[in-house]
This record gives structure tokens, sequence and C-alpha cells, in this order.
């Protein structure tokens, strides 16, 4: 059985290997605004010629190759440029392809499913499609914005918040996904159409890996560190 490789990346690691190893790297690159087409450019090359700190690349590559360091240092202020450029686009990501498809899956299905089954289930996902836009809006408008004007130093918008209460706000989203997924697994059965039910699944598990992996840097990198600058802005 074909096993996806995933090796530690280092600065001199050459992107194209490390696709080749692990596709979900192409999710990484899209979401820092990178052309799929790398040539045979090293990751630090890669990272100066499209201006992502390398630093930040580097951290939030290996977690898609399943390393999570023990301890994260801490990011220059300018860094939290790449952090936001990588956030807003998963959440571009997130709303225009990835919920599109699985509601795509989700219709292919439905003459697989009781009626009841059906509706429980398409209740579940928009609910917590609506809870996900919600919870991406209010950080697109309100919580990005006041962390740019923290690193940019300039005037703090009138809809600002602490890092404090974006902390208590955040929510742990990807866990109803989880819900969703296990429920398919556990109980849901389909009549005929298994392909579209496997896509469903698939792309269930492609975007809980991939919010997963959005709520670590906001909680264990995004947070602490405004938490940093916010502290040594109000003296």
């Amino acid at each position: 059985m074909y096993q996806t490789k995933k090796t530690y990346i280092t600065p001199t690691s050459k992107m194209l290997d490390l696709i080749n190893d692990n596709h979900s790297l192409l999710l990484l690159l899209q979401h820092f605004n990178i052309d799929f087409a790398v040539s045979n450019a090293t990751v630090k090359e890669l990272c100066s010629k499209n201006n992502v700190s390398l630093n930040v690349f580097l951290l939030v590559g290996n977690l898609y190759n399943d390393f999570y360091p023990e301890k994260v240092e801490s990011f220059k202020v300018e860094e939290v440029k790449s952090l936001l450029t990588f956030l807003k686009n998963s959440h571009a990501f997130y709303i225009e392809d990835k919920y599109p498809e699985l509601n795509f899956y989700l219709q292919k299905i439905k003459d697989g499913l009781s009626t009841n089954d059906f509706k429980l289930i398409e209740k579940f996902f928009n609910d917590y499609y609506s809870e996900v836009l919600d919870h991406f809006k209010y950080e697109d408008e309100i919580v990005f914005p006041y962390f740019c004007s923290l690193i940019n130093n300039s005037s703090i918008p009138t809809t600002a918040i602490s890092v404090e209460e974006y902390r208590n706000h955040h929510t742990d989203i990807e866990t109803k996904l989880t819900d969703l997924k296990n429920l398919f697994l556990k109980h849901i059965s389909i009549k005929n159409e298994l392909s579209a039910k496997r896509k469903f699944l698939n792309s269930l598990f492609e975007l809980e890996f991939d919010l997963t992996i959005h709520s670590i840097i906001e909680e264990k990198i995004l947070i602490p560190l405004v938490e940093k600058i916010e502290s040594e802005r109000n003296g």
C-alpha cells in the first residue's frame, strides 16, 4: 500500500521533492500565494522570491508534515504578516473551495440515504457551516485588522478588541467536523453511491487536517505573539 513520505523541511530542501513526498503541501503553497511551478528551487529560494518569511514557512510546512514543535520560538513582528496571509487565504479556501465541494458530494449521496438521515446530516452540515462563516467573518473583519494595526504601529480600529477577548471567543471549529466524519463512519449507511461517500469523507479528512493546523497556528503562535506586541505597546 502506498504511504505518503513526510520529511522534516529545512531551508535547503527542494520544494519539488517535498511535494512529491507529500502532495498536501500544495495547500501550503496556495495559502502563501506561491505558484506550484517550483522548478528546482529550495525552500529558502522560494520564500525569498515570494516575500514569505522563511521561519514561518518552515514551521507551518513542518506542521503539514506532522512535525509539531515542543516549543515555538518567537517570531519577529514583521513575520506576523506572513502568518496573517496564510490564515486569510485558508479562510478563502474553506469558503470558496472546500465547503462547496462537501455540499456537492452531500447532494450526490442524497438518494442513497433515508429521508431522516439526510435531513439530520444536512442540518448538521448547514449549522456547522453557518458557525464557521461567523467565526471567519469575526476574524477577517475584526481580529486580523486589529492585529495589523498593532504590527504597523498605526491607529487602533474602532472595532478593536484585545487578544484576550479573541482567545475567549476562539472556538474549536474542527471538533464538530470530526463529529460529522464519525457520524458517517459509525452510523450512516448508504445504498450505492459509495464512490461519492468516499470522496465526501476524503474531503472531510482533508478539511479536518487543514483546520487543525489552522487552529495550532492561531492558538500556539499568533495569540502569544500578539499578546507580546500588546504588552510592549501598552508599556
